[in-house]
């Protein structure tokens, strides 16, 4: 069997203890890495951790589960997927962060792999993939942490919330079925969703917004039969680098509690193209908000009377 190593380094204007302490910190990589849609932390034992991971590769959605182990003392962390999604046979690695001085350092990250019944094509498929998600992830590591100051600032996350009284699955069915969405809510024109994977769906929306005007956004979304749904928007509005989220749908003893919650980078070179030369960080902030939140606060409100009109 062929065994394929490949290394990757980028060169990071930050003190290398931080840079590990963002890659340890896996849940929030859908932030980082462009390529993540999902992380869960599924078992965590001292320095051992076993995560789920969902993420596109070439453009297609996959998911696998891996194992960690973490070493902050010599900031190395390894990894190893306990079954990798076709194409792949075995794939694992190792994150190295070494200083350069107080406030730089280098990071490699070190890739071994195998194809399903060691197949060129194959093969050739995952060195793409790997080359491009490593490249990918490296940049995106590099300016996350160095502009971590005016990313903080451009960052938020906000919740919205209705009780519901019907069940929490009918709940679920309303967001899950976003194949019906052009008929159920008024601001969605038209969706194209797909699911080839179970539980992952790639769905593209037009929507309408407030001045009439249409937008096309594409998002991954992960799903959690009946409580949850996680997403990641890649194709995005102009005043958004980033934008992930997850539906909630929650049983309590007053009925089922239904929460959308958002988090959003503003792209700070396009706020005055799009709201004028004289528009504000926080201008930008309360658009994008209000535009999210007009949108989750309908659909749950469809998602309410869809499960009431059930009961």
């Amino acid at each position: 069997m062929t065994t394929r190593e490949v290394e990757h380094e980028i060169t990071i204007a930050a003190p290398a203890p931080a840079v590990y302490r963002l890659l340890a910190e896996v849940t929030n990589w859908p932030r980082i890495f462009p390529p993540t849609i999902h992380v869960d932390q599924v078992e965590r034992n001292g320095s051992e951790e076993r995560i789920r991971i969902w993420a596109t590769a070439n453009g297609e959605a996959k998911n696998w589960t891996s194992r960690r182990t973490l070493d902050p003392e010599g900031l190395r962390i390894t990894f190893r997927q306990e079954i990798p999604a076709p194409p792949v046979a075995a794939m694992g690695g190792t994150w190295i962060i070494e200083p350069l001085g107080d406030d730089a350092s280098r990071v490699r990250l070190l890739h071994d792999y195998r194809a399903i019944d060691d197949d060129p094509h194959d093969l050739l498929w995952i060195d793409q993939a790997v080359d491009r998600n490593s490249r990918s992830e490296l940049d995106a590591l590099k300016k996350n942490v160095e502009l971590a100051h005016a990313a903080e600032e451009a960052t938020f996350s906000f919740e919205d919330t209705v009780l519901i009284d019907g069940s929490a699955k009918d709940v679920y069915a309303f967001l899950n079925e976003a194949h019906l969405w052009p008929e159920r809510l008024p601001h969605v024109s038209t969706v194209r969703l797909q699911e080839d994977t179970p539980g992952l769906q790639t769905l593209e929306m037009d929507t309408h917004a407030k001045d009439g005007s249409l937008h096309t956004t594409k998002s991954y979304r992960v799903t959690f039969p009946h409580h949850r749904i996680a997403y990641k928007q890649t194709t995005l509005p102009a005043l958004m680098t980033l934008h992930t989220g997850h539906w909630t749908i929650t049983e309590t003893d007053e009925g089922v509690t239904a929460t959308s919650q958002h988090t959003v980078t503003l792209d700070t070179t396009t706020i005055h193209t799009v709201l004028g030369p004289h528009a504000t960080l926080d201008d930008a902030r309360t658009y994008v908000h209000t535009a999210l939140s007009t949108n989750s606060r309908a659909t749950l409100t469809h998602a309410k009377t869809h499960a009431e009109s059930r009961r």
